[in-house]
């Protein structure tokens, strides 16, 4: 059981993780709360955490130091927001003598106690948790993370999805179906630009609110998410030059080898396979999503045990399978089956040897997607 928070979690914040917009969208609407109706903004000290090295850090801690030990210059009380914090993850500038007794002597004041006139909140990207300071930060403070989904595994679009259709009703706008889906996959797990998405959407509709395919395909920029999403299309179309060609500028802009496989090309080719798998034996609808899960949830649960589900398993995580039912038919089952082991076997290859990484996911691309010669 975890110890009890102490009082001065009530005055004490924290919203950290990899998801800066909602961090800082989180933090906010806790310090507006925090902030006595009538002394307005100009009551709070807001300090910017954007260190530019060590010393940076250090002058950025003896400030909030100051602004927590200061009372309040209007009276009543205040608060100190110590905003974008950078220097307190496992970083170069984090692991600076400066920044580290920095954040002590915070936490010392903190720990002493904040008294009734002030409130503190902190927003960054992390806080090291194999640090002392973390351990006393989680006795003092109050603690909400906001972490982006890890794209390379299945069902990350659920998350993203509940927070667009959270946003779109806010904004008065519907979807037609597997609209708001294609909108997580081209805009991806940045929160910022599926704001911007939506925004721009919402302009472009004017008075007309319902959203389609074709506004989304049209309106939405590709994010990097995007890019893996176009390199998961031309492995579906089996079009192997756009394929290599889109491989070439990820690995050219510095993306992970393993974290395109995982993210782009494993992803596209379970999809293939499973609704190659179950089309082969029982009777799909491919008219339209919402029938397509209907067909899925009407067979038995011994051919859809193995299928991936939402995180809050009320149904399937059915939207990847249904963009690639159209797909299918460009492999047979047992390519699919190949191009799969095929997959497993580069990922060996990419984490165990020293082959050429670029050359290890070009040779899988060009084994899956190449057309065997007819004999």
């Amino acid at each position: 059981m975890p110890a009890p928070k102490t009082a001065t979690a009530a005055a004490f914040h924290v919203f950290m993780g990899s998801d800066e917009a909602r961090v800082k969208e989180a933090a906010l609407v806790k310090v507006r709360q925090m902030t006595p109706k009538d002394a307005g903004d100009f009551s709070n000290d807001v300090i910017d955490g954007t260190a530019d090295n060590a010393d940076h850090a250090g002058t950025i801690c003896s400030n909030v130091c100051m602004a927590l030990q200061t009372l309040p210059f209007f009276g009543g009380s205040k608060v100190v927001w110590l905003k974008n914090a950078n220097f307190l993850g496992d970083t170069q500038t984090g692991r600076a003598q400066a920044a580290v007794e920095g954040f002590e002597r915070i936490l010392d004041i903190a720990e002493k106690g904040l008294g009734s006139d002030v409130r503190f909140v902190i927003s960054t990207t992390g806080i090291d948790k194999r640090r002392a300071a973390y351990k006393r930060v989680s006795k003092l403070a109050s603690i909400e993370v906001f972490d982006k989904p890890d794209t390379s595994r299945a069902g990350w679009e659920g998350p993203v999805i509940a927070v667009a259709n959270k946003r779109a009703k806010e904004l008065g706008i519907t979807f037609e179906s597997g609209a708001i889906e294609l909108l997580v996959q081209m805009a991806g797990d940045d929160t910022r630009q599926l704001e911007n998405e939506l925004e721009k959407i919402d302009l472009y509709l004017g008075e007309r609110r319902r959203a389609g395919l074709k506004t989304v395909q049209g309106l939405v920029s590709m994010s990097r998410a995007g890019v893996l999403w176009d390199l998961g299309n031309a492995i579906g179309k089996r079009d192997l030059p756009r394929a290599l060609e889109l491989l070439g500028t990820l690995m050219y802009q510095g993306q992970n080898a393993i974290g395109l496989l995982l993210a782009a090309i494993v992803p596209r080719v379970r999809s293939l396979l499973l609704v190659k798998d179950i089309g082969s034996r029982y009777k799909l609808n491919k008219l339209n999503y919402p029938g397509f899960c209907t067909s899925l949830e009407a067979l038995p649960s011994s051919a859809t045990s193995h299928l991936p589900r939402k995180k809050d398993g009320t149904g399937f995580n059915a939207y990847p399978m249904f963009l690639a039912l159209p797909e299918a038919g460009h492999f047979t089952l047992e390519e699919l089956h190949a191009a799969f082991k095929a997959c497993l076997d580069a990922n060996v290859k990419l984490v165990t040897s020293s082959l050429d990484s670029k050359l290890v996911l070009e040779r899988l691309l060009i084994g899956i997607l190449a057309r065997k010669p007819r004999t």
